[in-house]
């Protein structure tokens, strides 16, 4: 069904209008996911560069809203979808929340804490629904490794490790004027790149207890942020972990968590289940194996970031969607996309200072 018929019966449904926040690549997942949600539809888009705006509208339909005033006025518009660039989420999600919008945040919530908990208190003090778009945790793979972790199959689970081995160009950092800033981007890739596994992480594993880094710019010029980074964890439960990311490493890999324990291990690389194995075993576990393996699609972003699929977009506004419908809040609501960037921030004051950073 084509997508404006579609949008047309959603809206006869009640369904939620959403406006796009931003322009660039990302945004163009978010209007692919809003397209294939059960309860959401496109509304328009607003850009600080109109033609880029227009451009977006041309491909994906709704209006171009000249100014972000003139959105968040529109009676259509119940959610705004803020994809500008990561440095610059606070205002327009604030002003989205002070008119009473729902937010959904493409990742990082922000770059900061500080800057994290202002849109957290905004959204709060309104009353409205804040979602972060971190799609990684609807894979069924990665619910699968959850799972089995609450349910202790794991044992006593000693290591939990992420790698992001990713190959990013000169060309790509050039492409944009914050691209490679502490400011706009917040960090290199860790923040940029490595941030989904770093969540899931965090989402297996628990908070983390202490960290300790080394970060370095080694092949890419012109940016202010790391290309490769290095960091040791001790989480809250006792066990031990390593994140590796890293934009300099051709041609680029699946990104991978590893979980392990005394009775188990699994291996997850992008959403291929790679290891799953345990010391008791279950009638579905060799079902999971064949049925995980081989399930990644596209290059998963390793060196092409348009290389990914919307399919955990739309899972990630599907239940935003449904959390606004049901008074509740989402999965992955401010306070969990929050975590991600604390973490993050201890590690390159780890690396910055050369000291163990306790969180």
């Amino acid at each position: 069904m084509p997508t404006r018929f579609l949008a047309e019966e959603k809206t006869n449904n009640m369904s939620i209008g959403i406006g796009i926040v931003g322009a660039g690549m990302i945004s163009n997942f978010h209007a692919k996911a809003i397209a294939d949600s059960t309860n959401g539809h496109l509304v328009g888009c607003y850009n600080r560069n109109t033609e880029r705006a227009e451009e977006f509208v041309a491909k994906h339909g709704g209006k171009v809203f000249k100014t972000l005033e003139d959105m968040l006025a529109d009676p259509e518009i119940g959610a705004v979808s803020v994809c500008t660039p990561s440095g610059a989420h606070a205002e327009p999600a604030i002003q989205a929340a002070e008119a009473g919008k729902h937010v959904m945040i493409e990742k990082p919530l922000e770059v900061t804490q500080e800057r994290c908990d202002q849109i957290i208190e905004a959204c709060k003090k309104a009353g409205v629904q804040l979602g972060v778009t971190f799609q990684s945790r609807f894979h069924e793979s990665s619910r699968l490794m959850k799972k089995a972790v609450e349910e202790g199959r794991f044992g006593k689970i000693t290591m939990g490790d992420a790698y992001v081995k990713w190959y990013r160009s000169q060309e790509y950092y050039d492409s944009g004027a914050w691209r490679g800033t502490w400011k706009l981007d917040g960090g290199g890739a860790l923040m940029n790149q490595a941030i989904h596994s770093v969540d899931l992480l965090l989402w297996l594993m628990g908070d983390v207890a202490e960290v300790s880094a080394m970060a370095s710019t080694m092949t890419h010029e012109r940016i202010e942020v790391e290309d490769i980074v290095v960091a040791t964890l001790k989480f809250k439960n006792g066990a031990l972990g390593v994140i590796e990311a890293t934009t300099t490493t051709y041609p680029g890999a699946l990104k991978r968590i590893e979980i392990g324990g005394s009775e188990g291990s699994a291996i997850l690389e992008e959403e291929d289940l790679t290891q799953w194995q345990f010391a008791n075993e279950t009638d579905e576990d060799e079902a999971i194996r064949k049925r995980m393996a081989g399930m990644t699609e596209t290059g998963g972003g390793a060196a092409d970031p348009a290389a990914i699929g919307h399919h955990g977009h739309t899972a990630v506004f599907n239940d935003f969607l449904d959390a606004i419908t049901e008074g509740r809040a989402p999965q992955i609501n401010g306070d969990e996309g929050r975590r991600s960037v604390a973490l993050i921030n201890a590690i390159y004051e780890s690396a910055r200072t050369g000291k163990t950073v306790q969180l």
